[in-house]
């Protein structure tokens, strides 16, 4: 099933989902195995090692630091990998507001990372592009 590539349709079906989980960002080093007990959201392997995207739960079971804690906003609308103007219609209006966003795409969905101390008022932004 091939997903949604029209710009207005993408922002009138955004629907973005707030998890009720607080996330984290862990490095490990390049030598490192992932750690028992982790389900990982993400997991990004770069020159610098494997960032690891998962519940500070988790994380902190592990004993892995934590860079900050964030909100995971996931858009229920299916976006096409090849969609054009999403991401930067998301990014202009959070940015409008000053609230930082990191952006993971699949193959569904696209999902935002927020500071977990302004999760509602992004939530809130986000609504109003649909």
């Amino acid at each position: 099933m091939s997903g949604e590539t029209d710009l207005s349709r993408l922002l009138a079906g955004l629907d973005p989902m707030l998890d009720p989980d607080p996330y984290g960002y862990a490095l490990l080093g390049a030598d490192q195995t992932l750690p028992a007990g982790i389900t990982p959201f993400g997991l990004l392997r770069e020159a610098e090692g494997m960032t690891i995207i998962a519940t500070c739960t988790q994380l902190e079971a592990a004993g892995l630091d934590s860079a900050g804690q964030w909100a995971r906003i996931t858009m229920m609308v299916h976006s096409a990998l090849e969609a054009v103007g999403m991401t930067a219609a998301m990014a202009t209006a959070l940015t409008g507001v000053g609230i930082s966003a990191n952006v993971v795409a699949a193959y569904h969905h696209d999902h935002l990372f927020v500071p977990w101390a302004r999760r509602e008022q992004a939530l809130t932004v986000l609504r109003r592009l649909g």
